[in-house]
C-alpha cells in the first residue's frame, strides 16, 4: 500500500513565512540547475558529433549512444544498466525458467566478473563453479574494463559450444575452466525425505517458484505417509540468486499465517510498498530451518528475513550476500528496457538487507569432504564387542530388530555429514526440537 505523509496545521503559518521569504533565490537555484542540465546536454551533443566526425574509424551511431545511456546507468549502481532489445529478450525468458548459457548469476567488482552462485543441475554447477569465484578472461580475452552486459556478451555463445573462462578464488592458484554451453532449463524446487523432514531446495524464484513448491511439499508430505509423520522441514535456499519479488512474497506467505513480509522503500512514495502474508501454513506449524550461504541474495534474503523476523524458522549456515535494492524493468519503445535500482528492502524489523545481509543465527561452515576424511573416524569397541559378553534380557526380539534399524538410520544420517555438514546440521536441529516437543 502507497502512503502519503501530510503535514500538520501546527506547522502552516511558518511554512507560508519562510516559503514567501525563499520564493526568489529557490526559483534562481531552480532556473540554475535547469541551466546546467541543458550545458550538460549540449556538451554531450558537441562531444557526440565530434567523436562522430574525427575519430580515427568510423562508429556506429547506436552503439555510441546505447554505450553512454549505458555507462550513465552503471556508474549508479552494479544493479542499474540498459538492457539492449537481445538482452530484454534473454532477461524475459530466464523468469520463465528456460534460457541458453552456462547457468551463472554474476554481479561486478573492482572491474572484474564475479560469480553470485551457480545454478544446480547446470553446466556452470557441473564444472565446479563456486559462488565468490571471480571470471578474469573468458577465451584468453580479459574482462577488464568491460561493463557487466558486455562480460555477459562474451559468455554467451550457441548451444553445444566451448568457453573456456579464466576463474579466480582465493587461497588458489588462477584456473582455466572448459564448459559446454547448454539450454538451461531451471526447476526452481526439488523435493526430497531426509529423517522424516521434508527438505525443499529452492534454486531460483522465477515464474515458477511457488507453484513448484506447493507440489514439492505435498508429494514429500504424501511419501511419508501424511503431515503427522513430518518431523520438520528444511527450506535450502544456497546458492540461490533471487529472481521475482512477488515469488519471494508468495515462498514466504507459505509458512507465515500473518504479518509483515517485506517492505519497500524508495525515493517517493509511489516506489513503497509492503507486503503481507495471509493465513495458511504448508507446513501446518512444523519446525524449519533455512539453510542460507554467501550465494543466497536478494529474494532469498527476503524469504530468510522474514521467517527469521516472524520466529518461524532458524537461519544456519553462513552470511547471505547482501543485495537488498529493487530494480525496475522499464521497457522503452521498442528499444529495450532500462533497469533502474528504485528502492531497498527492509525486513518485518525495518532491517535493510542492502550490504549488510542476512546474518544466520546458527553459524555453520561447510565441510568439504576431504577435510572430513582427513579427520579420521577412531573405530570404537564397546560391550557387545567383548568376546563371551552376556546379552540384555530386557527387549524381546522384534524390539532388538527396530534398535538396529534406528541405529542404521542414524549412521546414514551421520554420513550425511560429509557430504552436506550444512544440511546435516539443520535436519540434527530439527531432531532436537522434535525430541524437545515430544517430552
Amino acid at each position: 500500500m502507497n502512503k502519503m505523509l501530510v503535514a500538520g496545521f501546527a506547522g502552516t503559518i511558518a511554512g507560508v513565512l519562510v516559503t514567501t521569504q525563499l520564493a526568489a533565490p529557490l526559483l534562481a537555484q531552480s532556473n540554475d540547475r535547469a541551466r546546467s542540465t541543458y550545458e550538460y546536454l549540449d556538451l554531450f551533443g558537441s562531444i557526440f558529433e565530434r567523436v562522430r566526425a574525427d575519430y580515427v574509424e568510423e562508429v556506429d551511431d547506436r552503439e555510441l549512444i546505447e554505450s553512454a545511456i549505458n555507462g550513465m546507468l552503471t556508474s549508479l549502481d552494479p544493479h542499474s544498466s540498459y538492457l539492449p532489445p537481445a538482452d530484454f529478450t534473454d532477461m524475459r525468458e530466464q523468469t520463465r525458467g528456460e534460457f541458453g548459457g552456462l547457468g551463472i548469476e554474476v554481479t561486478q567488482e573492482d572491474g572484474f566478473v564475479k560469480v553470485v552462485s551457480p545454478i544446480d543441475d547446470t553446466p556452470a554447477a557441473e564444472a565446479g563453479i563456486e559462488a565468490g569465484d571471480f571470471i578474469t578472461h573468458v577465451d584468453g580475452d580479459s574482462v577488464l574494463g568491460l561493463n557487466l552486459n558486455e562480460a555477459v556478451d562474451l559468455m554467451r555463445g550457441p548451444v553445444g559450444s566451448e568457453i573456456i573462462i579464466t576463474v579466480v578464488r582465493e587461497g588458489v592458484e588462477p584456473f582455466e575452466v572448459s564448459i559446454i554451453r547448454d539450454t538451461i532449463q531451471i526447476r526452481a524446487v526439488r523435493g526430497r525425505v531426509e529423517a522424516e523432514n521434508v527438505v525443499l531446495r529452492v534454486t531460483t524464484f522465477n515464474q515458477q517458484t511457488y507453484a513448484n513448491l506447493e507440489t514439492e511439499m505435498e508429494a514429500q508430505v504424501e511419501a511419508l505417509g501424511g503431515i503427522d509423520n513430518v518431523r520438520g522441514v528444511v527450506l535450502d535456499l544456497r546458492n540461490n540468486p533471487g529472481g521475482l519479488l512477488d515469488q519471494a512474497v508468495y515462498v514466504s506467505d507459505a509458512f507465515l499465517e500473518q504479518g509483515e513480509i517485506v517492505s519497500t522503500r524508495g525515493r517517493t512514495a509511489a516506489d513503497s510498498d509492503r507486503y503481507n502474508a495471509s493465513a495458511g501454513d504448508l507446513a501446518q506449524g512444523l519446525p524449519m530451518v533455512v539453510l542460507i550461504n554467501a550465494g543466497s541474495a536478494s529474494a532469498s534474503e527476503i524469504v530468510a528475513g522474514a521467517l527469521q523476523d516472524h520466529r518461524r524458522a532458524i537461519i544456519v549456515g553462513e552470511k547471505s550476500f547482501g543485495k537488498g535494492s529493487v530494480q525496475t524493468i522499464m521497457p522503452l519503445q521498442g528499444n529495450g528496457a532500462m533497469r533502474l535500482t528504485t528502492a531497498r528492502y527492509y525486513t518485518p524489523s525495518g532491517r535493510s538487507i542492502q550490504a549488510l545481509g542476512i546474518e544466520p543465527d546458527v553459524i555453520v561452515g561447510q565441510r568439504i569432504a576431504s577435510e572430513a576424511a582427513e579427520e579420521g573416524v577412531i573405530p570404537r569397541r564397546s560391550e557387545a564387542d567383548l568376546r563371551g559378553s552376556i546379552s540384555n534380557d530386557s527387549l524381546t526380539a522384534d524390539e532388538l530388530e527396530q534398535l538396529e534399524e534406528e541405529r542404521a538410520r542414524l549412521e546414514a544420517d551421520a554420513l550425511l555429514r560429509d557430504d552436506d555438514f550444512q544440511l546435516a546440521y539443520a535436519l540434527d536441529i530439527l531432531k532436537g526440537l522434535s525430541v524437545y516437543s515430544d517430552r
